[in-house]
């Protein structure tokens, strides 16, 4: 066989294809570095507290895995970022598939960076149910968000979580305060499951409509506009401009039905077009008057000592279910209990009361 022939087989080795040009080679190595140096917990305490984006990143998977040697540095890292939170406003953006959530928060993220905002996003991705897989691409749809400095997305797999809210989200916020960051943005899956999850820590709960989907009489059946601080059709441009005012209208006739807020606040109904930018600034507008009106009243510290209990409880029950799947006895007897359902010689509640009675 001739060298020639030789170097065309398909085993033979090729160079690599170039850098692309619009590559930016020192910040290429300077990430390089980053991957490769191995920070301690005080490194990361350092660094999220002196706002370096690529220590909050790690500082937010050190605290969502669930691997035992990480859970006493994630507790240590929580414990010292503590002091340095409490110093944002929580705003909570839901809605269902499709209504524009990422187009929306990147536009209303970008007006805050412009108003010298430092902007975090959590964005949490629904996981699948049977392969546990999450795409977890909201940096991909907020492009021009993500390259701002004074802007961070950190897209999180929903797991397990009722509601659509990522088991660590409470974490991380705390981790994201720390960081310096004013506004910090949380986006649910909206899939229906709960919003009582993002409503309970949150200081402002936003939910997205759609108009002309059918979407009126549901949103008013699901009673997720009880939790609602405000709505906002989004999408309201072109053609569908008149259906939005329609939408509109009818919205804040059915928020009328609704018994007084503890916060004295009435909701409001807007419209507005992510996609050519209108109506956004409004949006920003309320929300500002919402947190003077309950900053005034103190309702705004109330409702956070009430996000301070849920965290509280929701912990609890975290822990608790860690450590009762985690008991070595359940693991066994678990397995017994389901071949005993399966050949109907137990009952569901009968096993569940028996491994519950061991723990």
């Amino acid at each position: 066989m001739s060298k020639t022939k030789k170097n065309s087989s398909a085993l033979s080795e090729k160079d690599g294809i170039d850098a692309p040009p619009n590559l930016n080679k020192q910040s290429a190595e300077r990430l390089k570095k980053n991957r490769q140096k191995k920070r301690t917990t005080q490194d990361l305490i350092h660094g999220i507290l002196a706002g370096d984006k690529t220590a909050l990143s790690r500082g937010i998977t050190l605290i969502e895995s669930t691997a035992a040697k990480h859970q006493e540095n994630a507790k240590q890292l929580i414990e010292a970022c503590l002091p340095h939170a409490n110093r944002s406003v929580r705003i909570g953006i839901t809605g269902v598939p499709g209504v524009g959530k990422s187009t929306f928060i990147e536009q209303f993220g970008s007006l805050l960076v412009s108003e010298e905002k430092k902007v975090a996003v959590l964005a949490v991705d629904p996981s699948s149910s049977l392969s546990h897989g999450s795409i977890l691409g909201d940096k991909t749809r907020m492009e021009a968000l993500v390259k701002e400095d004074n802007a961070f997305i950190r897209p999180s797999a929903s797991g397990e979580s009722l509601g659509g809210v990522a088991r660590k989200t409470r974490e991380a916020i705390i981790l994201c305060e720390a960081a310096g960051f004013d506004i910090i943005i949380i986006e649910t899956v909206g899939v229906g499951q709960s919003e009582t999850a993002v409503h309970s820590m949150t200081d402002f709960f936003l939910l997205l409509k759609l108009a002309g989907a059918g979407d009126e009489l549901q949103g008013i059946k699901r009673g997720i506009m009880e939790m609602a601080d405000a709505i906002v059709i989004n999408k309201a441009d072109g053609d569908n401009i008149k259906a939005a005012k329609l939408a509109k209208t009818e919205f804040n006739r059915a928020l009328h039905l609704y018994p007084a807020k503890a916060s004295n606040w009435t909701p409001k109904t807007l419209t507005c077009s992510a996609l050519t930018n209108e109506g956004i600034s409004d949006v920003w507008e309320l929300i500002q008057s919402y947190l003077n009106s309950t900053k005034d009243s103190g309702y705004f510290s109330e409702k956070r000592r009430e996000q301070n209990k849920f965290w509280l409880l929701q912990t609890i029950e975290s822990e608790l279910k860690q450590s009762f799947y985690s008991n070595p006895i359940i693991k066994k007897e678990l397995k017994t209990q389901l071949e005993l359902i399966n050949t109907n010689k137990t009952s569901p509640f009968e096993a569940a009361n028996y491994l519950l009675s061991l723990s």
